[in-house]
């Protein structure tokens, strides 16, 4: 794919993979939301998960956007994870944008947003240092 095919592709509201390493250093693997923007994916996690604890004592992260069974597009992704607690103004401010990205009802989006406001929600900002791409129906 080429890097407008790559942007298209990667705006759909799709489920990412994430990939962290565990302690013992095996790969631990997560369904997320995302959203890809200037070159950056922007994850929105909780800090009582396995993939919050892998990501702070190892920032290497890999994430894998397949198209599914109709779509045989994939991308894959590696880099490294920088993280933003629930009171910093960009983990604000892109908590909402991932809540209305994945749920366009704008009703529903609010009553999800209020229903897990108190969520120690963590912002997970990836910049990719190698992406590839796969594209089987070419």
């Amino acid at each position: 794919m080429n890097h407008f095919e790559i942007d298209s592709f990667l705006q759909e509201a799709r489920h990412a993979i994430v990939g962290t390493v565990d302690r013992n250093g095996a790969p631990q693997l997560s369904p997320v939301w995302y959203i890809y923007e200037e070159g950056r994916f922007y994850i929105g996690i909780t800090s009582d998960t396995a993939k919050y604890r892998n990501l702070r004592r190892d920032p290497r992260i890999s994430l894998c956007i397949d198209g599914g069974r109709e779509d045989v597009r994939t991308v894959m992704i590696a880099g490294r994870a920088e993280l933003y607690d629930k009171a910093h103004p960009l983990q604000v401010t892109m908590r909402w944008r991932l809540i209305s990205h994945y749920i366009a009802d704008v009703e529903e989006a609010r009553r999800y947003a209020e229903s897990s406001r108190d969520w120690d929600a963590v912002l997970v900002v990836v910049t990719p240092q190698k992406m590839i791409t796969q594209n089987f129906d070419a």
